[in-house]
């Protein structure tokens, strides 16, 4: 869309405003740079709406696109000008946070967006060991119920089957009530004394996950109205 303005307002918003602009930066700066990548972020866009997003993003000088070598697709990551933009994008989810969001509706609760949010913000360094598995068991979905996650050296797997291996940490819990956890909305303790959790594991994982699976940077944020 064209504001024909010369305001700089109008001539930002021209190149950001479409629909999944800033959830597409968003990815881009969290580390994603495939088209699958951006699939898994954002599961409710068409690949022909992305592909036209990236297409615009790059004609615009925003993403830079490069060959996969010797492969036939692209990878994607932010120019100069996208990591300028990176700030506005987290002040608008700060802004989000304090008086957009409220509450949840169901439908806002996405697993499958929360346990990429969830390998993503795993800290492999403070595991300790070689590698380490970690299961997440959902008790108010049918389907996608169990996660597990793989995180050796510096690589985290998702995966939906049992991957065979020890676990050593599970989570128990409603997808809600995680959702909460990871947003900042409630806490392991909180969650874990009204049952809402159930944490099992060795003591030095259990204890003190934040040291190893960090919560949303907007976590700190509180809402407008828990300050009325």
């Amino acid at each position: 869309m064209r504001y024909k303005q010369f305001c700089p307002i109008a001539k930002a918003s021209e190149l950001v405003g479409e629909k999944w602009t800033f959830l597409l930066i968003r990815e881009l700066a969290m580390g994603g740079s495939r088209f699958s990548d951006f699939q898994k972020g954002m599961k409710q866009i068409s690949p022909t709406m992305l592909s036209k997003r990236l297409n615009d993003l790059a004609e615009n000088g925003l993403v830079e696109r490069r060959k996969i070598p010797d492969q036939s697709g692209y990878e994607y990551f932010l120019s100069p000008a996208g990591k300028e933009l990176f700030p506005v994008v987290l002040q608008l989810g700060e802004w989000g946070m304090r008086w957009a969001r409220g509450q949840m509706a169901d439908d806002d609760l996405d697993v499958e967006l929360l346990i990429l949010y969830l390998s993503r913000s795993i800290k492999p360094d403070n595991l300790g060991g070689n590698e380490t598995t970690i299961q997440f068991n959902f008790t108010d979905l049918d389907k996608l119920s169990k996660w597990w996650l793989v995180v050796k050296q510096n690589d985290v797997d998702v995966c939906l089957d049992d991957p065979g291996r020890e676990v050593s940490v599970w989570f128990t819990t409603d997808l809600r009530t995680m959702t909460q956890i990871w947003m900042g909305d409630c806490s392991y303790k909180a969650a874990i004394n009204d049952k809402r959790l159930i944490l099992v594991g060795p003591a030095r994982l259990t204890r003190n996950v934040e040291n190893w699976m960090s919560s949303s940077i907007f976590a700190g944020t509180a809402s407008a109205q828990s300050l009325v």
